[in-house]
């Protein structure tokens, strides 16, 4: 009789998610319309003002296309996770790439409007970071953050990242990534432990 499969960490957040009524998977070619829609709402536009995510105050235009989506689909080192509720609908996802000298990176974290407040983005995140110390090895994880998003930035720290004191320079003039309604929009970057 052989011994039965251990449970990670990883499971054990999907498990988390599937009891709260999500199910989570990669994304796949089928899902980028909801993908792009679902990003969009998080931090777009008169509806993303619903939520606590939005950059609707500091940028205008789009904060992803298709051609963007599918190009982040199609690296080798990185994986979209996408959470659906239990009508199918696509509520949150986020992003990941695997670690530069054991960092990951997080990104694009979105949830949707009408799914914030409910703890989705919490478990989602503690999925990614299970996700990325178990299945990548790394021992930290890193992101950036517009340095304005202050209410956010707090949201991150009190989930254990800190600031790295590193700055990048928002990229003005390439409004694939929004268009910028002031001129002082730059990066803050922040770094947790996984182990």
């Amino acid at each position: 009789m052989s011994s039965p499969t251990p449970v990670t960490t990883v499971d054990a957040h999907e498990l988390i998610l599937r009891e709260t009524g999500y199910e989570v998977a990669e994304l796949t070619s089928a899902d980028i319309a909801d993908y792009v829609a679902l990003v969009s709402s998080a931090y777009r536009g008169e509806g993303s003002k619903q939520g606590w995510t939005t950059e609707a105050d500091l940028l205008g235009g789009q904060r992803l296309d298709v051609q963007m989506a599918e190009d982040m689909l199609a690296e080798a080192d990185s994986v979209i996770l996408l959470a659906r509720d239990a009508e199918g609908r696509a509520v949150a996802s986020v992003y990941l790439r695997e670690p530069t000298d054991g960092e990951a990176y997080l990104g694009v974290l979105a949830v949707s409007p009408l799914g914030q407040g409910q703890g989705v983005g919490s478990a989602l995140i503690n999925l990614a970071e299970a996700w990325a110390a178990e299945r990548w090895g790394a021992h930290s994880m890193r992101m950036s953050v517009i340095g304005k998003r202050a209410e956010l930035i707090a949201y991150y720290e009190r989930r254990g990242y800190e600031r790295t004191g590193e700055i990048e320079p928002f990229p003005y003039g390439d409004e694939r990534f929004g268009v910028p309604k002031s001129d002082d929009l730059e990066f803050v970057l922040l770094l947790k432990s996984l182990s």
